[in-house]
């Protein structure tokens, strides 16, 4: 499912997944090659910081490039923030998800989380 996402689905999501609710696009830049990403997500506000479920684990690229960063920009609304001290967490309930959201992850069995603080 993985390459379908990052071929078909991603370069679609990128024209709208700034401008919409619970969507975003994080800009980072690779850990290895230095190259300029931008990867659309689904992303929930909470409080002074912006939570990312995992639905593919926290062993992939773009986790780990934001964790060796420290650091990415996220848009999302119309607007730019700089999000920085990513933090990994497991919750198998997943309690920081809006109710919709919990029943896509529960099914799908997701308990990985990234949580970041707007800088």
């Amino acid at each position: 499912m993985r390459p379908f996402t990052t071929r078909v689905v991603n370069p679609v999501s990128r024209r709208f997944a700034g401008w919409l609710p619970w969507f975003g696009i994080l800009t980072y830049r690779g850990r290895k090659s230095g190259r300029e990403y931008r990867t659309p997500m689904n992303v929930f506000r909470r409080g002074d910081s912006y939570v990312f479920a995992l639905t593919y684990g926290s062993d992939v690229d773009w986790v780990r490039n934001i964790v060796a960063a420290g650091e990415c920009s996220l848009r999302t609304r119309g607007r730019d923030t700089r999000l920085v001290e990513p933090e990994l967490f497991v919750d198998p309930r997943q309690r920081l998800m809006p109710v919709l959201i919990r029943l896509f992850l529960r099914f799908n069995r997701v308990t990985e989380f990234m949580r970041m603080r707007i800088a």
